[in-house]
């Protein structure tokens, strides 16, 4: 894949003279070019930068970055989506200086999830009993992150959040994450951009929970549908068939258990594309371009489009449909509307 091949020469979509949220401002959708659309720039577990083990040089952070994005924009890239949320080290003002340094599009994130990631603050009220915050309070705390801008410690907004993110507990969702996915369906209602939602334990049904919002499918993508469960359990194409976006975004895991070869990624992609669903596929490999007190996970940003699309083209997937998957389907996605 060309950096030449982009969203302008993919057929299809709604987003002709629509504009996308990116770090700098709204950017053109047709100028998103081939997107990654499920990936960390940053992993910081909270607290990190007090911790002896564990360094936060930010002039390391940023040559590291800069050079996993230049990379990805030499491989045919042009935007990355940040879609971690709010509290797993998003730095507004680094993505900034990145975006420009690199010249690569980057798209953040508002949202939060699951439960057990939150702080007591967003679980206890003071109620009697305590409860969950209800779902107005997380919609307007994520409105606020497009509406007014993201939040910078501890003063300062800057820029839109380009999209809402946010998880299910794996075991099955809560209450708490109810309130948070139907809070991020009431944000992209009243703002525009779409959700991004990862499963706990039963896809199908955490995606109804967003749409019973009146929420338009078309809108909402579904993550981690590369998962066995997801797979054994059909969900990719019942959630293509809602209308929802199908992420299959773990690219690049061959040795996790949990989720399915390349080889069957590739399958899968084959099969969806044959049942008429190429317009709701979206890839990505959930990197992490810098980890600190958290696992890294060192997978090039560019790996979707130097090794696994050329797989599905050696596999009979044509060009229409492999420009349409990285670039035609996520600008669709990411455009306001």
């Amino acid at each position: 894949m060309t950096g030449a091949q982009t969203a302008e020469s993919s057929k299809g979509g709604t987003a002709d003279g629509g504009t996308v949220n990116t770090v700098l401002g709204p950017v053109p959708a047709d100028d998103l070019g081939n997107v990654a659309v499920h990936e960390a720039l940053l992993s910081v577990v909270p607290g990190a930068e007090h911790a002896f083990d564990v360094t936060m040089d930010r002039a390391e952070i940023f040559e590291a970055l800069a050079g996993k994005l230049a990379e990805f924009r030499d491989r045919g890239g042009r935007t990355i989506v940040d879609s971690t949320g709010m509290f797993h080290g998003r730095d507004v003002r680094l993505y900034e200086a990145l975006s420009r340094s690199t010249g690569v599009h980057i798209v953040a994130s508002t949202g939060m999830g699951p439960e057990e990631m939150l702080g007591g603050y967003f679980l206890t009220p003071q109620t009697n009993p305590p409860t969950p915050w209800p779902a107005e309070k997380f919609a307007d705390l994520f409105t606020k992150e497009i509406t007014e801008g993201m939040v910078v410690p501890s003063v300062e907004r800057r820029g839109a959040a380009g999209l809402v993110a946010t998880a299910a507990t794996c075991a099955g969702m809560t209450a708490t994450d109810e309130s948070l996915f139907r809070g991020a369906a009431r944000t992209a209602l009243a703002t525009g951009v779409p959700v991004s939602i990862r499963y706990g334990n039963d896809a199908v049904h955490d995606l109804d929970v967003v749409l019973d919002e009146k929420l338009p499918a078309d809108r909402v993508v579904v993550g981690g549908l590369d998962r066995r469960d997801a797979v054994a359990a059909g969900a990719p194409l019942e959630i293509a068939r809602r209308g929802a976006y199908v992420a299959i975004d773990h690219v690049g895991l061959n040795d996790d258990g949990a989720h399915i070869t390349d080889r069957e990624r590739a399958a899968l992609v084959l099969d969806l594309v044959a049942a008429g669903h190429g317009e709701r596929i979206l890839l990505s490999g959930n990197a992490i371009g810098v980890a600190r007190g958290r696992p890294a996970y060192d997978l090039p940003f560019g790996h979707v489009l130097s090794a696994f699309v050329p797989l599905l083209r050696s596999l009979g997937l044509g060009d229409e449909d492999a420009r349409r998957i990285v670039a035609g389907n996520p600008r669709d996605l990411l455009t306001v509307r």
